[in-house]
C-alpha cells in the first residue's frame, strides 16, 4: 500500500510526493524539451506510486496540459490520479496579462478540461491574482464550477495574505500554492500561520530552490541559464548558501540519504504542508525523489535544519 495523505479538508488523497510538470512540455520555461521524454517521465511517476500531478496552462503554453492528458488517456489511469492545473494568463496581442474575471475563469476551466482530456479537474488554482477582480468573486466562480462537478477543490497561487483573506471570505478556498523553501521562508511570516489557522493546505513551489538545496553544486559551479541572475546563486551569497547545504549533508549521511531527501522531508514536517511537488526532467530523478518517504527526521534533525536556515 502506497503512503497516502489527505490534502487539507478536501477529499483528495495523494502520495506526499507529487510531480510538478513544468518541464513536461513547458517549452517557454525550458527550451528544447523532448516531449517523449516528458511523457515517459509522467508514466514513470505513475508507475512508482505518484498520483498527484501539477500542471498549468502557461507551461508551454498549453503543451504541458496536453501531454499530461495524453499520458492519462494512454495509461487509463485518470481515475487513480489527483490532477491539478492553473489558469490566469491571457494573451492580448503579444502581451500576457492576468485575468480572474468569472468569464475568463469559466472558459479557462473548459479549455483545460479539453487539453487534459477529462471531464473534471481535481484541483484548479487561480494561478496569479489580477488587479481588478474582487478575489471573493473569482473564488465564488470556482465554487459554481465545483458545484457543477467540473472541479473538486479550489486553489489560489501567488496570492498575498490580504488577497488570500479576501479570496477566502466565504471559506471556499482549499489550497494555497506559493514559493517557499529553506532559502525563502517569507511564507512563514504570514501565509503559513493563516493557512494552519484556517485548516487550508499549502503546496510550496521551488522546494529545492532551483537545485541549490539538492546538494549537487559547489563554489566552482557556473550557470548559463535563468539561475545566473538569481540572488541565491550570486557570489558571496552563493558560497554562504553552499555552506548551509553542507551542514545538512551530515544529517543526510546519518540517514543514508541525499541532501535533497532531507530537505524535502523537512517540509513535510511543517504545519499545513501535506504534499510537495518537486519537478524533474528525467525519469530517474522522479524515482530518486521518492526516497524522501524513507526518511524519518528526528526532532533534533528538524530543529537543526531550522537553525541552519534561520
Amino acid at each position: 500500500m502506497e503512503k497516502q495523505t489527505r490534502i487539507g479538508n478536501t477529499d483528495l488523497h495523494v502520495n506526499p510526493i507529487g510531480l510538478g510538470t513544468n518541464a513536461v512540455g513547458g517549452h517557454n520555461i525550458y527550451p528544447n524539451l523532448d516531449e517523449q521524454v516528458g511523457k515517459d517521465l509522467v508514466k514513470t511517476a505513475l508507475d512508482h506510486g505518484i498520483n498527484f500531478l501539477d500542471t498549468a496552462f502557461i507551461y508551454g503554453p498549453k503543451r504541458s496540459e496536453e501531454l499530461v492528458g495524453e499520458v492519462l488517456k494512454e495509461t487509463g489511469k485518470r481515475e487513480e490520479v489527483v490532477l491539478a492545473t492553473k489558469g490566469a494568463h491571457k494573451f492580448v496581442g503579444e502581451d500576457v496579462v492576468f485575468d480572474n474575471s468569472p468569464e475568463f475563469l469559466k472558459q479557462a476551466v473548459e479549455d483545460s478540461l479539453k487539453r487534459l482530456q477529462t471531464d473534471y479537474i481535481d484541483l484548479f488554482y487561480i494561478h496569479f491574482p489580477d488587479e481588478q477582480t474582487p478575489k471573493d468573486e473569482a473564488v465564488r466562480t470556482l465554487k459554481e464550477l465545483k458545484d457543477e462537478g467540473k472541479i473538486r477543490a479550489i486553489g489560489v497561487s501567488n496570492f498575498s495574505l490580504s488577497q488570500l483573506k479576501e479570496a477566502n471570505k466565504d471559506g471556499y478556498v482549499d489550497v494555497v500554492q506559493s514559493e517557499y523553501n529553506l532559502l525563502n521562508r517569507d511564507a512563514e511570516k504570514d501565509l503559513l500561520p493563516y493557512i494552519a489557522e484556517n485548516n487550508l493546505s499549502f503546496v510550496p513551489y521551488f522546494p529545492l530552490a532551483s537545485g541549490l538545496l539538492a546538494g549537487k553544486y559547489d563554489k566552482n559551479t557556473t550557470f548559463n541559464d535563468i539561475r545566473a541572475n538569481m540572488p541565491h546563486f550570486q557570489g558571496e551569497q552563493f558560497e554562504k548558501n553552499l555552506e548551509k547545504v553542507d551542514q545538512v549533508r551530515s544529517i543526510a549521511d546519518r540517514h543514508n540519504a541525499e541532501v535533497a531527501h532531507i530537505v524535502l522531508a523537512w517540509y513535510l514536517t511543517r504545519d499545513g504542508i501535506d504534499t510537495i511537488i518537486p519537478g524533474a526532467k528525467r525519469s530517474e530523478q522522479v524515482v530518486n525523489t521518492l526516497q524522501t518517504l524513507d526518511v524519518e527526521l528526528t526532532q533534533e534533525d528538524i530543529d537543526k535544519i531550522d537553525r541552519i536556515f534561520s
